[in-house]
């Protein structure tokens, strides 16, 4: 080769490689049209429109060589009928956007294939000479792999059974779907909607009839007697509910006069006269034998019950019962509901004549006993915070304690001589009382760790102990060991599952203690050792519900037999019970038409077998052995 052709050969190679330079250049400056893609869903298939970027500005940059184009005429030819063959099939859910980005495209690609030449035998390529039209039919529906030719399509020997069956499955739910015309009828429904308001609905209302007959009322509710003619106003009775909201009443002492009858001044006053020689002449047994139960039961078999024992006493539900400790006549106490006390003689005859009632208080009163050391003297705790002691020979009620602050629960004797009072707050406290000191106030205050205090009472032969029962929880304290800040208790029983009604020591030796819960069980402990545990003995069932209207049922001691103890019984015919420590049955106060209803509140004679009863309504029912009757 000379040396002309090689310069010649080389300006040409130079000359091709400033081409591709330039071109390179150009290529960085194109400007890129992108198609987003349009989406179009039928019943969960969606057809997808991807056109791939292509140059605008120098659409004769896309060349290929002319030898190339010729070799694959046949190809290119094939391409023109797949192309038809796509445009055919899928504009049917093609969306007029769609046809418009691919119309454009496709007058751009026939402009662009017009100039394309060739440079040389040996074709170059880059990213941005290419452009790609791709149709991709996409569907929730998985289509069957099996070969099967589709109409139309057969002369594509490109496309595989799979992609066959896609398309004919596109075109048929095309179709399927176009032959519903549910746009239509979408319309035409909503149309339906919009005039198919329903109209207001308003109730008519009923015509009045002027002649209309009206209901028929009470005579006696109207106040008119047959005729018609109004009857005169009926006096209003006061209620009971007046009586449980009235004050306080004034501090100091009270007259002793009777709320029943005002007439009659000699006859009350032969009555306090009586009761005044009989707490003389009584005389206190300080030895006390334990009867056989046989013997006991054979006593309590001799008493009965009568119209003449049966009489009302107070106004309201009874609170508290203590038997008067005479030998000769029977005297019976009762506490009510509000604050009322009553005496009743059961000796005396005519009975209404032996009946006097007194208001000494403005609550209930809850806990009612003869002074030990002179029976003339009865004391009595109420809820309105006072404690009184009603003197028959001075005829008055004088205030021992009282405290505005606080409500009572019970109180008891820690002296034998009675001038020392242990007395229970519902609020948990506990209160010192010597008689006397003048005034109406405590020695000491105690706080206790019980939340609230239902009974307390004192062990009869250690004084020195006595026992409260709270909520739950019975705790016995020592007296000696008491101060202002309270003090740890010697003992607490947690036996009970329920609220705790009463606690009591047995009368004679205290070696036994009782209690009644609302749980229905009757528990009786061993308390003859004093000491960190005292065990549980027996516990009896028995029905202790009395619900709203009734006094709480409360298990107490005979104090003439150490080892029985008796309560009201919710039973019918309706009794009071006695039960053995053991847990036995010893005996069952029957009355018939006497006794109808419950006794919640029971007394005994310390020395008689006189049994007395109280109920709801302030009736005392009374059984006593023949021979004293």
């Amino acid at each position: 080769m000379s040396g002309s052709d090689a310069a010649a050969e080389k300006a040409e190679s130079r000359q091709r490689l400033q081409v591709k330079v330039n071109e390179y250049k150009e290529n960085q400056n194109i400007a890129y049209v992108s198609l987003r893609p349009v989406h179009t869903t039928l019943l969960g298939k969606t057809a997808k429109v991807y056109l791939v970027p292509f140059s605008l500005s120098n659409l004769d940059q896309l060349k290929c060589s002319k030898s190339l184009i010729e070799k694959n005429s046949n190809n290119e030819v094939a391409c023109k009928k797949y192309k038809t063959t796509i445009k055919k099939t899928c504009g049917s859910i093609l969306t007029p956007k769609m046809k418009a980005t691919s119309s454009k495209a496709e007058a751009t690609l026939q402009t662009s294939s017009l100039d394309v030449h060739t440079e040389s035998n040996k074709p170059q390529y880059s990213n941005s000479d290419a452009v790609i039209l791709a149709v991709d039919m996409e569907s929730s529906q998985d289509g069957d792999s099996d070969e099967d030719t589709t109409p139309g399509l057969d002369d594509f020997s490109g496309l595989s059974p799979y992609e066959r069956k896609r398309l004919k499955n596109i075109s048929e739910n095309a179709n399927f779907f176009a032959s519903l015309h549910l746009s239509e009828s979408a319309a035409r429904l909503r149309e339906m909607i919009k005039k198919r308001q329903p109209p207001e609905s308003k109730r008519k209302k009923p015509k009045k009839t002027t002649n209309e007959i009206g209901c028929r009322r009470s005579m006696r509710l109207l106040n008119v007697d047959p005729s018609g003619a109004s009857l005169p106003a009926t006096p209003t009775q006061p209620t009971l509910v007046a009586d449980e909201t009235q004050p306080l009443l004034p501090p100091g002492p009270l007259e002793m006069a009777p709320k029943t009858r005002d007439d009659n001044k000699e006859l009350f006053k032969g009555f306090l006269q009586t009761w005044t020689a009989m707490s003389k002449t009584s005389t206190k047994n300080t030895e006390k034998e334990l009867s056989n139960i046989k013997s006991y039961k054979a006593n309590l078999n001799g008493m009965v019950i009568s119209q003449d024992t049966v009489q009302k006493v107070t106004k309201g539900p009874i609170f508290s019962m203590a038997l008067h400790p005479s030998e000769t006549r029977t005297l019976v106490a009762a506490g009510a509901k509000f604050g009322q006390v009553g005496l009743w003689d059961l000796t005396q005859q005519p009975k209404e004549d032996a009946v006097y009632v007194f208001q000494p208080h403005s609550q209930s009163v809850s806990c009612l006993y003869f002074s030990p050391a002179n029976p003339a003297h009865i004391l009595s705790l109420s809820y309105d915070g006072t404690l009184r002691c009603g003197d028959f020979s001075r005829e008055i009620f004088e205030e021992v304690y009282r405290n505005e602050r606080s409500s009572f629960s019970s109180f008891d004797f820690l002296a034998e001589d009675a001038s020392t009072l242990i007395v229970a707050h519902w609020d948990g406290n506990m209160s010192l009382v010597d008689r006397r000191t003048p005034g109406a106030s405590y020695e000491k205050l105690i706080n206790s760790s019980l939340a609230k205090i239902r009974t307390i009472h004192v062990h009869p032969v250690h004084r020195q102990y006595f026992m409260t029962a709270g909520l739950r929880d019975i705790h016995i304290y020592d007296a000696r060991r008491l101060d202002a800040r309270g003090s740890q208790p010697l003992i607490s029983l947690t036996e009970h599952t329920k609220s705790i009604a009463s606690a009591y020591f047995s009368p004679l030796t205290g070696n036994r203690v009782v209690t009644t819960c609302a749980d229905c069980k009757l528990r009786i402990f061993d308390s003859s050792c004093i000491s960190s545990q005292i065990p549980l003995l027996t516990t009896i069932r028995h029905n202790t519900i009395t619900g709203r209207w009734l006094t709480r049922f409360q298990a107490v001691w005979d104090p003439k037999q150490e080892d029985c103890f008796m309560i009201g019984s919710m039973a019918y015919p309706r009794r009071v019970e006695i039960f053995h420590e053991a847990g036995k049955r010893v005996h069952s106060f029957l009355g018939g038409e006497c006794l109808a209803s419950v006794c919640s509140i029971n007394a005994m004679h310390p020395t008689r077998y006189i049994m007395a009863g109280g109920n709801s309504s302030g009736k005392i029912h009374v059984f006593m052995s023949e021979t004293n009757c």
